[in-house]
């Protein structure tokens, strides 16, 4: 095992913004793909109930992917991983705006998300080594670049729209921009990962300190796909928001969820890990429950601007207490972490409509508020923390 990294090369800050930078370029190649799914669906003609089905092809992709990844990287570097992996994205991307059938599109989106997660797990494993470097967190403030690059993104996929681009040459664009960050940020990222055992297994059971840190995760994860999904709806159907003010609450909530990023760094060199996430979970719970026992505009705008803050934290802390297992190599401890995580993004969603047809979008709500007072209890009792 390499508990140490050799830094001779670069300073530290060198190292923190090549790796900053790859972060920005994994959300933008989301973002973009995401700002043009309604554009994608009418041009192959998609109905609901087909794009829901084509849109399935990318989680399962980072799904099957996941166990592979952390044991890839512990055998060749994350370094390689993530250079080559961050240019292949780029470039999936790209033919997922050109496929001219759905067959072609569930092909290229199945590719797109093992890409994805391969990216994220292989600029994680970076960012730990990264973090290494420093007396400090500063795993949080690596996710707020992706999330202000999800905010870029989006704005870049507004103007395109605007203007009649068509997604293939929207995405070409963003293609060009990777291939340029990825080539100058390459020769900065660290060649040599901390603590690396090129000969762990592929599958390794995870201890308990890991499956902690997993669930913390999934119910964060569980939050956090709600808002992704279902806030406009809330907005729409509970709140009933003007169409103007209908994404009020996805807007707030993602801008305290990425300023939240860039400041819980800071909050947590001072007060500790264990207290952030107890007090993130606190956060959750009160925004949810805001939202739902007041249902009008104000009142659900800053519940969800509680929220926000809630969620921001939780994972990139998470990945930092991974990235630091003494059982696992970093990619390994991301792998399996996120694999639990991950769930809890994909499950979200389904349930809170599940629950909904039942009976009503607040009893979802509050149940997800529920998942919030989760994560302070695991915070709580985890030793790992």
């Amino acid at each position: 095992m390499l508990s140490n990294i050799s830094v001779s090369t670069y300073s530290r800050s060198t190292y923190r913004k090549a790796v900053g930078a790859l972060f920005f370029l994994q959300g933008i190649c989301f973002a973009s793909w995401g700002s043009r799914i309604p554009t994608i669906q009418q041009q192959l003609g998609l109905s609901e109930t087909q794009l829901g089905m084509v849109l399935f092809a990318l989680p399962v992709g980072q799904m099957l992917s996941l166990p592979f990844t952390g044991w890839l990287i512990s055998k060749v570097g994350s370094w390689r991983i993530l250079v080559w992996s961050a240019v292949l994205y780029a470039a999936v991307l790209v033919g997922v705006g050109a496929a001219p059938s759905i067959f072609l599109l569930v092909l290229a989106l199945f590719i797109f998300g093992i890409l994805a997660n391969t990216v994220n797990i292989a600029v994680n494993t970076q960012a730990v080594g990264v973090e290494t470097l420093y007396d400090k967190p500063i795993m949080a403030s690596f996710h707020g670049l992706w999330s202000l690059a999800g905010f870029t993104g989006a704005a870049i996929g507004s103007y395109m729209i605007g203007n009649g681009i068509l997604p293939v040459q929207h995405f070409l664009i963003i293609m060009g921009f990777t291939f340029v960050g990825v080539a100058l940020s390459s020769r900065f990222v660290l060649k040599q990962d901390v603590n690396v055992d090129p000969d762990q297994p592929i599958f390794v059971k995870p201890d308990k300190s890991l499956v902690s840190l997993g669930l913390l995760a999934f119910c964060s994860l569980i939050c956090e796909g709600a808002m992704f999904d279902w806030s406009g709806v809330y907005f729409k159907k509970v709140v009933m928001a003007e169409n103007a003010w209908i994404g009020a609450g996805y807007t707030a909530f993602m801008c305290t969820m990425a300023s939240g990023r860039f400041v819980a760094d800071r909050v947590a060199s001072k007060i500790g890990l264990r207290r952030i996430l107890q007090a993130s979970g606190v956060l959750i719970a009160l925004g949810l429950l805001i939202a739902v026992i007041f249902p009008y505009l104000w009142s659900s705008i800053i519940g969800f601007l509680l929220v926000g803050f809630g969620v921001s934290s939780v994972v990139p802390l998470v990945y930092s207490a991974a990235g630091k297992s003494k059982v696992m190599s970093p990619g390994m401890a991301l792998a399996a972490v996120s694999t639990i995580g991950f769930l809890g993004f994909l499950l979200g969603p389904p349930v809170i409509g599940l629950v909904a047809g039942a009976s009503s979008l607040r009893l979802s709500f509050t149940i997800i508020a529920f998942m919030g007072l989760c994560v302070t209890f695991i915070a709580s009792r985890s030793k790992s923390l």
